[in-house]
Parts: structure tokens; C-alpha cells; sequence
């Protein structure tokens, strides 16, 4: 009877050892995947950066180079009119109301004060017709209408520099293309035949320069729309409030 208590517990402990051991190398092995899972994301990353300079490099320093700066330009101005329209942009409901109430309680003095003291074209159209409406209404008017091209010439800074890249990008990767099948070309007149791994070549290196252009114009006319119709809406906005502060100092003057 011993001895097959002895047995039982040996066998047990042989049973519990192996599935310890069987846990363990489990672990081991789930470990070891996701290592190497990390380690090929990692490799696929790098990759992808390494790819992405040996095309710009295959492209041609000279035209990649080019359609580069063109994109590198045209990103700044974007962000610095992106800057400048956000902080152009005011509630325009909340200071018409403000001048409105201190026209009322004020009067004109204290309408203009309301309009230095807030930032944007809105308030300083609103404070240039204020300033003119001690005489007639057309006179503010006029100088309402004056004030809001100005306002709109400040909108609309360095907008046309922002077309000129998204045209001029396209163009020189189309430019870079040419010049890439007549260096091909002219490589298999060299070569005295017709190679078909020259032609590939030169083809593939030419067409580089075509997508890099394209994909700058595609980034550029995204930011371009997106400027333009902030524009367009804080326009709306000046010539909404223009003719709401019109009929405020109509109002005043009766």
C-alpha cells in the first residue's frame, strides 16, 4: 500500500512538473512572436522611410529638389494664413448686440470703445463707421464699403502664392518627366540597341517626378480650399454686420 502511495505521488508530481514546463515554454513562445512582430513592424516603418528617400533620390536631386520647395513654401504660407483667418474670425452676434446696447447707453463714444477693445475686420469696419457717423449716414456708409476692401485685401494676402505652387508643382514634375525619357532615349541610342531594362528604367525614374508634383498640388489644394472658404464666411460675416450696423445708426440718429 506504500508503495503505491509513493507511486501515485511521484507520478503526480512527474504530471505537474511537465505541465509547468509545458506553461512556461507557452509563454516563452508567445513572447518570442510578439517580439518578432515588433521587430518587423519596426523593420516595415523603417522601410518605408528608406523607400520613400531612395524614390525622391531616383527622382532627380534637381526637379524633386524643386517640387520640394514648392511644397515646403506653400505649407507655410498655408499655416500662416490658417493662423491669421482664425484669429480674424469674431462672434459677430455677440458684438453687434455690445455695440448695439452701448449705443444705447453711451452713445457713439462708447460704441467705439467697445470696438477697439475686439479684434477682427468686423470691429474695425464697425469703429470706422462709427467714427463718420457724427455726420450723415452715406458718408458712413462709404466709408463702411472703403474699410471692408481694405479688410478683404488683408483676407485675401498671399492667396496667389498658394496657387502658383499648386499650379507650378504639377508643371515640374511634368517638366522632370520629359527630361527623364529624353535622357532614356538618349541612353539607348547609346547603348546601340534596344534594352528593355534601360527603357524600364528611364521610364520609372522619369513618372517619379510626375507623382511627387501631383501629390504636392493634391496637398496644397486641400489647404487652399480650406482658406478660401474661411474666407468666404468671415466675408459674409463683414457684409452681414455692415448693413446691421447701418440700420443701428439709422436708428441712433432718429
Amino acid at each position: 500500500m506504500k508503495r503505491l502511495f509513493s507511486i501515485l505521488a511521484i507520478v503526480f508530481l512527474m504530471a505537474f512538473g511537465t505541465a509547468n514546463a509545458t506553461t512556461n515554454a507557452a509563454t516563452i513562445a508567445t513572447t518570442v512572436v510578439s517580439a518578432t512582430q515588433e521587430t518587423d513592424d519596426a523593420t516595415e516603418e523603417l522601410g518605408f522611410h528608406q523607400e520613400l528617400k531612395k524614390r525622391f533620390i531616383e527622382g532627380g536631386p534637381g526637379f524633386m529638389g524643386i517640387v520640394l520647395l514648392c511644397l515646403i513654401l506653400g505649407l507655410a504660407i498655408c499655416i500662416e494664413r490658417i493662423i491669421f483667418l482664425n484669429l480674424s474670425t469674431t462672434n459677430t452676434k455677440r458684438l453687434t448686440s455690445n455695440v448695439e446696447e452701448a449705443l444705447q447707453s453711451g452713445g457713439i463714444e462708447a460704441a467705439k470703445e467697445v470696438c477697439r477693445n475686439t479684434k477682427g475686420p468686423v470691429a474695425s469696419i464697425f469703429y470706422q463707421g462709427l467714427d463718420r457717423a457724427d455726420g450723415d449716414l452715406e458718408s458712413a456708409e462709404k466709408a463702411v464699403v472703403a474699410y471692408g476692401g481694405v479688410q478683404m485685401g488683408q483676407l485675401e494676402k498671399n492667396i496667389s502664392w498658394i496657387s502658383l505652387f499648386i499650379a507650378l508643382a504639377p508643371m515640374l514634375g511634368f517638366m522632370g518627366t520629359v527630361i527623364g525619357m529624353i535622357q532614356a532615349f538618349d541612353k539607348i541610342q547609346s547603348a546601340g540597341g534596344m534594352d528593355a531594362t534601360l527603357v524600364a528604367g528611364g521610364i520609372k525614374v522619369a513618372l517619379l517626378t510626375t507623382v511627387f508634383g501631383l501629390i504636392v498640388a493634391i496637398i496644397l489644394q486641400v489647404f487652399y480650399n480650406y482658406i478660401v472658404a474661411k474666407i468666404d464666411s468671415i466675408v459674409n460675416d463683414m457684409e452681414d454686420s455692415s448693413i446691421t450696423l447701418m440700420d443701428m445708426l439709422s436708428k441712433h440718429k432718429k
